[in-house]
Formats: C-alpha cells, structure tokens, sequence
C-alpha cells in the first residue's frame, strides 16, 4: 500500500467519501507523495511518453506554427511566448531550434513556463538555459502582454469530476469511498446540476458526464488575454468536443492500471472536453477542432520527414517511420488527439486548422 492511499483513507474516515478532483488532486500535486513531485514520468523509463519526445518534428511544426501567426498579426517585438505543462523542455527547445531563422521571434520573446512538478522544472531549465526561462505555478501569474502560448497534453492532467445521470434532471456524482483497506467508488445522493443542464437532452439515464471547472477557468483567462493583449494559444490533447462516458484513466509503465489502485504511482488522465473550453475562452476566437495528423500534414509533416529520413537507415529509420505514423495516423494518436487554437477576433485564421465553431452554443 502506498503511502498516500493511507493518507487518502484516513481522511475519508474522518470527512467522508473524495470527489473524483479531490482524488486526483491528491494523487497526482500532494507536495510529498504526488505523482508529479515524486517523479519523472516522461520516456521509456517512466510512464508514459508524449508526441515530443516521439519526434523532434512535433515540436518543430509547433513553434513554425506560431511563429507564422505571430507575423500575420504583425510580429509585435516583445511578446511572451509560454507552454503549460512543458514536460521536460523537448517541444520547447524544438520550437526554438526550428524557429531560429525568423527574423525577429528569438530577439522579441520572453519565455514563460507554467510548471508545477520541481523535478521537470529542473530539466526544462537545463533544456532551455540558453533562453532564460522564467517559471510560474499558474497561467494567471504569467506577465500581462501579447502571448504566444502552446498547451500539449496539459488539460488532461487537470482534475475533473463525474457525474451519472439519474432520473428526470438530477445526476448523481461519483465518489470514492472506502471499504476496510480498499478504495472503492459510490454515489452521491441524486441532485440538479445546473451546469449540466445543457447536456438533458443528449445523456441517457445511468451514462457519466465529466465537467472541469480548472480548465475552464485557465482557458478563460487564456481567452482574455489573446483578446486583451493579441497572440495566439494552442491546445493539443486527447478528447472531443463534449465528454461522454468514464474517460478517467492511470498509467504505469506504460500499462493502463485501475485508477484506485495505488494512488500517488501511477499517472492519472481524463479525456478534454474542448466545447466547455473554447466556450469559456470568450471573448477570445476558436477555431474549429482539428485532428493531430490532419493538421501535422497540412502544416507538412510528411515533407520533413522524408527529409530526415534521407540521413537515416537500418533501426534509426525504422524508428522514424514509425514515429511518423504514430504522431499522425488515424489509428494512433492522429484522430484522438484534436487541436484546438485561441486568437484575437479579426485577426487572420491561422494555419492549418479548420474554421470554427468549435460547439454549438450552449
């Protein structure tokens, strides 16, 4: 037993049962026996592996990204560029590598990253020394200014809660309870959610619905600020447009293990609803939701690829290819990770991404 679950069933036996956030806030940001304060869970060491450290072309076609939307809006010459959950630094320093040759992006940024684990703040500051980075616990603590901001695989790891559909217009939440030394899942008491209202007419008695009120609220204040101050945000992750279903999900090793299992070891995730998202970003543009591989090939993924493949051969190829269709084919991560970006009303649409609306309104 690890020792956060004995943590977590002592406090359900003095307070009661956990609500799915308060559980994986636990798990995953408790300063001692967290996920991310214990660890690095990136690679194949760890316990799972995210799109830039499959690629050095992810992180590249990113910041070309941005840097192509900078200048369309004008190339203003200070400017904050940020990532949200930078992992180890790998997307960040590809971005910059790709993007050394623009005139005027390196001499005019500022670099902000949004970090809360101490260990991969230690190797974002190695990986991207040369750019005097300065780090944040929040986006909200990120200066005032124009923004260039990217978010890869951050709004899955932010805590979400569950509710189950009853009879008529009341949902009962998911918790977790405790039986002897096991953590276990219940029900809360049947009420009305306000906030699900908009969902009566397309959930069905019993099915679950997952709301996350931190991701809002970040891309809220993301969506001010692109409006306020002009930039750009974009948000690549796991989901669709609504959540549908029990989407919450642990990893060890690369392994998916059962979420209660042993709390504080295994990496905790839950699929992004972006419609909730792009909603809250107001008065901020979205574009429309766009799958990863269709946008890595519209912005030419598959050129730079060949182009690296001609140096390469035997297992370092083969590799390659691979990393190539896993970033960008259907039956990888191609169709379930969507792309999503934020910019200023009447500013250009950027590129390679489909025009909104991300979701009917509410």
């Amino acid at each position: 037993m690890t020792a956060l679950k004995h943590r977590l069933l002592d406090r359900i036996a003095r307070t009661g049962p956990l609500s799915v956030a308060d559980y994986m806030a636990e798990c995953l940001l408790h300063p001692v026996h967290g996920y991310y304060a214990t660890r690095d869970p990136l690679g194949a060491a760890g316990d799972f592996i995210t799109a830039p450290e499959i690629s050095q072309m992810f992180g590249e076609l990113l910041g070309l990204w941005l840097a192509q939307v900078w200048m369309e809006q004008g190339a203003p010459p200070r400017f904050l560029l940020a990532e949200m959950g930078p992992g180890r630094g790998t997307l960040m320093a590809d971005a910059l590598r790709a993007t050394r040759g623009v005139p005027g992006f390196h001499e005019g940024l500022d670099l902000h990253l949004v970090e809360a684990s101490p260990t991969l703040r230690a190797a974002q500051a190695q990986a991207l020394v040369a750019f005097d980075p300065v780090f944040h616990d929040s986006i909200a603590d990120v200066p005032e200014g124009p923004l260039y901001l990217i978010a890869n695989e951050f709004f899955d790891a932010l805590p979400i809660r569950q509710f189950q559909r009853g009879k008529g217009a009341d949902w009962h939440e998911r918790m977790i309870g405790a039986a002897g030394d096991r953590l276990i899942w219940g029900l809360a008491p049947a009420t009305p959610v306000p906030a699900l209202a908009r969902r009566a007419a397309s959930v069905t008695e019993g099915q679950i619905v997952e709301t996350c009120s931190p991701a809002e609220a970040m891309a809220g204040e993301i969506g001010r600020r692109v409006a306020c101050h002009g930039g750009a945000a974009l948000i690549v992750d796991y989901g669709d447009v609504d959540s549908i279903g029990d989407t919450l999900q642990a990893l060890q090793a690369h392994t998916p293990v059962d979420p209660l299992a042993r709390p504080g070891a295994a990496d905790l995730t839950a699929h992004v609803a972006f419609g909730p998202l792009a909603r809250a970003a107001g008065p901020a543009r979205a574009s429309g939701l766009t799958p990863q591989g269709v946008f890595l090939e519209r912005l030419g993924i598959t050129p730079r690829a060949q182009a690296l493949a001609r140096n390469l051969s035997g297992a370092a190829l083969d590799s390659h290819i691979a990393a190539h269709r896993r970033l960008t084919h259907p039956a990888e991560m191609g169709h379930l990770f969507r792309t999503l970006a934020l910019t200023p009303e009447g500013s250009p649409l950027p590129p390679a991404l489909d025009p909104g609306p991300t979701c009917p309104s509410p």
